[in-house]
């Protein structure tokens, strides 16, 4: 893919450099430029273009930080980060709405959890109304439920504009973003960090760097020399998306009440930015890192995601549920009736094909998912090692915990 901004030669000395070009590393990239004009700063990426992987392949969705444990990471980053967002997309031109959404109990089991969403929301400042089934028609008239939950405030936005937005912005400011530069040795030598890549016969010097490599950042922070026990594991979700002519079933975002036994969502229907409506995703593991489709496999990647013992634990928790997810992955029936759950007449033929993204999800030796942003220390280095959903949100508030980790600690 050609990228809209040609990528600068790789090699010099920097004062930071950014390992990622997704959008937390952008935006750390651009927080450390607003606070110090005189850096020296380079982005490295791997990839020919900026957001291709997670940032590019998400819901679009700017949360609200509904579901979120009270002052976690997560809790807190994805208030700041909201607001910090819709202010940068209103200053770059870039297109959003606040379209908000419905959270909706289908059963009396889940609508004793939407209570307990409903405090988490109180007590991380969202805005919310409870909202019968009268209101909830008036909403979302093909929705159905026993009661629900209306959040105005969530928005959606197309996640690669910003990023490029972002590139703009560093760039203006001074910065270089390199691409096509996939960092594989980290050597801290003297004064310098040396970091190199395979195809590059200059390597890129700096005193400080920032590990934001998604889905590739565990093996960065070990090619460093961080001890780190988590683990990432790639998860692939699929989506489908409405036909134009049944687009009307879905007016902005119908979310469920998320399972907690289950890691993960669960299904739901989003209104896209650049029109259109997604349904999804499942949750199934990838072949690959970058396995986006079943067939793309990388026996190196699953032989590492196979032996390491959290998954395997992980794996035998949430086997039912797993094996469900991979049947929806195979049959788009067994996918209707899991979305027929939020919106009843929805149909097989009201589905086309749509994208799949990976989510980054690190886990324990012990098998847990690591629930909170996960962000470490290193010699001359910070790393982000868990940044899921809502990442993209919270991506400017998480850049600033990440700079003023810099600033704030000696090596």
């Amino acid at each position: 893919m050609n990228s809209p901004f040609p990528a600068q030669n790789a090699g010099g000395r920097y004062d930071v450099v950014v390992i990622g070009g997704g959008i937390v590393g952008l935006a750390t990239a651009v927080t450390v430029l607003q606070r110090h004009p005189e850096c020296r700063l380079a982005v490295l990426e791997a990839e020919a273009d900026v957001g291709q992987h997670q940032s590019g392949n998400n819901s679009g969705v700017i949360h609200s930080g509904l579901y979120y444990r009270p002052g976690s990471t997560k809790a807190k980053t994805c208030r700041e980060g909201k607001q910090l967002l819709e202010q940068f997309c209103r200053d770059e031109g870039v297109r959003w709405d606040r379209c908000g959404k419905v959270v909706v109990a289908v059963n009396a089991d889940e609508r004793q959890r939407l209570d307990l969403i409903a405090d988490r929301a109180t007590q991380n400042g969202v805005e919310f109304e409870r909202i019968d089934t009268d209101r909830l028609r008036q909403l979302e008239p093909a929705a159905a439920g026993l009661a629900a939950l209306h959040v105005p405030e969530t928005g959606i936005v197309d996640y690669p504009e910003v990023c490029r937005a972002m590139v703009r912005r560093i760039r203006a400011a001074g910065g270089q973003v390199i691409t096509d530069f996939r960092v594989e040795v980290i050597d801290v030598a003297g004064d310098d960090v040396v970091l190199k890549a395979v195809g590059h016969d200059d390597p890129v010097r700096c005193d400080r760097y920032v590990n934001c490599g998604g889905l590739q950042c565990d093996r960065i922070a070990r090619a460093a020399g961080v001890k780190t026990d988590v683990r990432i594991v790639p998860f692939r979700g699929e989506y489908f998306e409405l036909k134009s002519e049944s687009q009307r079933l879905c007016r902005n975002l119908i979310y469920p009440v998320p399972d907690p036994s289950f890691p993960f969502l669960g299904v739901h229907f989003t209104r896209m930015i650049q029109g259109g409506v997604e349904c999804g995703p499942n949750a199934v593991l990838a072949m690959a890192r970058h396995g986006y489709r079943w067939s793309d496999v990388s026996v190196s990647d699953l032989a590492e995601t196979l032996s390491f013992a959290g998954f395997r634990k992980l794996a035998g928790k949430h086997w039912r549920m797993g094996a469900g997810e991979m049947y929806r992955s195979f049959s788009k029936h067994a996918f209707t009736r899991a979305l027929q759950k939020l919106i009843p007449s929805i149909r097989p033929t009201d589905l086309k094909p749509g994208r799949s993204g990976v989510r980054a999800q690190a886990v324990t030796p012990e098998g847990d998912l690591v629930d909170d942003f996960l962000i470490q220390r290193g010699p001359r280095s910070v790393h982000v090692l868990n940044a899921p959903s809502p990442a993209a949100t919270a991506s400017l508030a998480i850049a600033r915990h990440v700079v003023d980790r810099f600033e704030s600690e000696e090596d």
